[in-house]
């Protein structure tokens, strides 16, 4: 199941706040800002800046 397109409209990078890329295809979410990968666990978006790995 995608994200719905509510839920995409409001989220925000938890650390800079900036704009996010979804990449639902490989379970993630990218801050290209902070330069960090977000999971999505479950089709639940997991924005917990603890959780989060640095985008190679």
């Amino acid at each position: 199941m995608a994200l719905a397109p509510e839920l995409k409209e409001i989220l925000a990078c938890p650390r800079c706040k900036g704009e996010l890329a979804f990449h639902e295809e490989q379970g993630e979410i990218h801050c290209e800002r902070c330069r960090l990968v977000y999971p999505i666990r479950d089709d639940i978006p997991v924005m917990l800046i603890e959780e989060a790995r640095p985008l190679p």
